[in-house]
């Protein structure tokens, strides 16, 4: 197979279209500040968007399918070559698939001019041509361990054509099957691939700089029985949120995967944000399982909600804010090591987190913690397209890939 450089040497246009992950990281951190400016300038009435989704549907969809579509995109995009051994996306093809995803978010801002048909075919554009592109590489390499990625993201795309049922028939999709559907699937997928890469790049760390207690290989058995848990709650709580056997099994999986994450050795890898930060991220994965069992069984001690967004902007925001610094100086060959400016990125996105969770818990704080959690959100992302906007867009940054 051949490397990164190899493989980019045909495209001689700009940079940014060289390789998938280049302008869907850069989009998607572009966008993640964007909408939430947008967003919290929409809560205190300075304008309104043409949106024909109410303004909570919309920030959900926007960062869900929106954000996180770009992310997965460029994720796949870069990983499926090193996966199957053919050639990356790269060119106009990359600029083609690029221009579906703008497409969506434009779609969806006028929303309220178009008719909803449209607006739903302009924005699941690039998920059904990316699952396409995807399907013809895994068959063209016979890829088949990774066939359950592809599924993962089919569920994903019905979830973001559910929404959009949902919001066409003017009900709150914000809190409907469709959005649960698309966390669903990434959460699933995360836990898929996460146990794949962090007990990985973990051991990795550790060879070179701290010998001694190793994480636990991944996919052995219990791996798979924590997998089957996960899917079991996911699936009960796409149907029924509230029910009590969904809290039952919701915390049934927050307890394995907690587990799980304790067999990865991420306790000793304090030293190095760019790999603490993925066992941080997975961490939010049974955190929101088992504040979402609370809050089925109490709801006076925990609110849905909470437990959502301890998922959503948790373990699905810090995971992708993890995999895109540390693919981006892997792909270009900078040190796979957090400077200042990326740890500090972390910092403040794991404070948004954080407030947002605690607006939820103490309603009285509620509407100024919820300021604070936006700004420490739009910093974070703003603090990514800074450091590692250049990165993406210019060539003289490229050092060749390494081994991440």
């Amino acid at each position: 197979m051949s490397n990164t450089a190899d493989q980019t040497r045909p495209w001689q246009g700009p940079a940014l279209f060289s390789y998938g992950f280049r302008p869907f990281f850069l989009g998607a951190g572009l966008w993640a500040g964007l909408a939430m400016a947008v967003w919290i300038g929409m809560l205190t009435d300075l304008f309104a968007l043409p949106t024909g989704f109410d303004p909570i549907s919309w920030h959900a969809h926007e960062f869900l399918y929106g954000y996180l579509g770009a992310v997965i995109a460029g994720f796949l995009l870069t990983a499926v070559p090193n996966w199957t051994g053919r050639p990356p996306i790269m060119g106009w093809p990359l600029v083609g698939l690029f221009s579906l995803w703008m497409l969506g978010r434009i779609a969806i801002a006028v929303s309220q001019m178009l008719s909803p048909i449209w607006v739903a075919a302009a924005d699941l554009a690039l998920p059904v041509v990316l699952s396409l592109v995807i399907a013809r590489e895994i068959i063209a390499g016979r890829n088949w361990r990774n066939l359950g990625v592809l599924v993962l993201l089919g569920i994903f795309t019905l979830g973001n054509a559910m929404f959009h049922c949902e919001a066409a028939r003017h009900e709150f999709a914000a809190q409907g099957q469709g959005l649960r559907t698309g966390v669903a699937a990434v959460i699933m997928l995360i836990a898929l691939i996460g146990g794949r890469i962090i007990p990985a790049f973990t051991k990795n760390w550790l060879i070179r700089n701290r010998p001694g207690r190793m994480p636990t290989p991944p996919e052995q058995g219990f791996d798979r029985i924590a997998l089957a848990v996960l899917l079991a709650a996911v699936l009960a709580w796409i149907a029924a949120p509230s029910s009590h056997l969904t809290a039952l099994a919701l915390a049934a999986a927050g307890v394995l995967h907690l587990l799980r994450l304790a067999r990865w050795a991420g306790d000793r890898t304090l030293s190095e944000p760019l790999v603490w930060v993925l066992h941080l991220a997975y961490a939010f994965l049974p955190a929101g399982a088992l504040v979402m069992a609370v809050s089925a069984v109490a709801p006076a001690l925990a609110t849905n909600a909470a437990g959502q967004h301890l998922w959503m902007a948790g373990c699905i925001a810090m995971m992708t804010m993890a995999v895109m610094t540390r693919a981006t100086r892997g792909h270009i060959g900078h040190e796979l090591a957090a400077d200042r400016a990326t740890t500090a990125l972390y910092l403040a996105l794991f404070a948004a987190v954080m407030l947002r969770f605690a607006s939820g818990m103490i309603p009285q704080w509620g509407s100024a913690l919820h300021d604070l959690a936006g700004i420490a959100w739009i910093a974070g992302f703003a603090g990514f397209c800074l450091r590692y906007g250049p990165m993406l867009t210019n060539r003289r940054e490229d050092r060749g890939p390494l081994n991440r």
